[in-house]
């Protein structure tokens, strides 16, 4: 079994509403030095495969179907090893 970590951000350059609506609210609330402020998903979640390469194999095509855009986003993500239920 195998723990995933998987962040997905916009690719450089996309707007990011989010982020902009978040970094307006914290400099009204007085938070002036945040800069360069961007938002995106953070996902964790376990696997159960073979090995390092199946698991691997199965995350990179679960965000290339659904869990990241490739249009507009770039992930990337951690994969550990853990003892299985």
């Amino acid at each position: 079994m195998f723990k995933i970590e998987l962040k997905v951000m916009p690719r450089k350059g996309i707007l990011n509403p989010q982020s902009t609506a978040v970094k307006n609210g914290l400099k009204a609330m007085g938070y002036d030095n945040v800069d360069n402020l961007e938002m995106g998903k953070f996902m964790e979640f376990t696997i159960k495969a073979a090995d390092r390469a199946e698991a691997e194999a199965y995350v990179e095509e679960m965000c290339k179907r659904l869990l990241a855009n490739p249009v507009i986003e770039d992930y990337t993500y951690q994969i550990y090893q853990v003892e299985g239920e």
